[in-house]
């Protein structure tokens, strides 16, 4: 069973449309025992970082999120999901801390002529060559951004893809069963499609 986040943080129909697409019958759920049992878990999203930690505190799915990626089942985070993976974000005024399965930071974007804020488009990702999800994705493939925050992850070996917008960003992240990306694998056509296909195939 692939189970679906929901958390009231957006995506989740996209999301749930693109694995119907692709021959999958996934559940969307908050339930704590839907969710430990499934064979993949996503958790999508889009919006601020401090509302969905607290939406994710609200209906008790941090820890269950924490025991999923503990237990080795593959869990992919997508756009703000992949952000909500890692250590802190400095979003908000305040420090808030994500779910802590990566060590890392959401940054926001500096500030540069010629280059709108938040990226939305379509940008070339560099790929890791030892990267199970995207495995067959050709070099330079074109994938689907929309975001203000960017992720600088810790450790270089957890960066499966990389971009470049105003900076050089991670844009995709791997580590044993814990999958993410920045870009939204369900609004990138074919090549998205794959992508999911390759986190459903793990």
């Amino acid at each position: 069973m692939i189970a679906i986040v929901d958390y009231d943080a957006g995506n989740v129909k996209s999301v749930e449309k693109a694995l119907q697409y692709i021959g999958e019958n996934p559940v969307v759920t908050r339930d704590r025992e839907e969710l430990l049992k499934a064979d993949k878990v996503i958790v999508p999203g889009v919006g601020a970082f401090e509302d969905a930690m607290g939406k994710m505190n609200h209906y008790g799915l941090t820890e269950v999120i924490r025991e999923i990626a503990a237990k080795k089942t593959p869990i992919l985070g997508i756009c703000l999901g992949l952000q909500l993976f890692f250590q802190r974000s400095e979003e908000s005024e305040h420090p808030v801390e994500g779910l802590s399965l990566l060590p890392g930071e959401v940054v926001r974007f500096p500030e540069k002529e010629g280059f709108k804020i938040p990226h939305m488009g379509w940008n070339s990702i560099q790929i890791n060559p030892a990267s199970r999800l995207l495995k067959g994705i050709e070099e330079g493939a074109y994938v689907y951004f929309v975001h203000s925050y960017y992720l600088q992850a810790e450790n270089e070996a957890d960066v499966a893809a990389t971009t470049d917008y105003v900076v050089n960003i991670h844009a995709a992240a791997e580590h044993e069963n814990i999958f993410a990306t920045q870009f939204h694998p369900e609004k990138s056509g074919e090549i998205g499609l794959r992508i999911l296909k390759n986190f459903i195939e793990l």
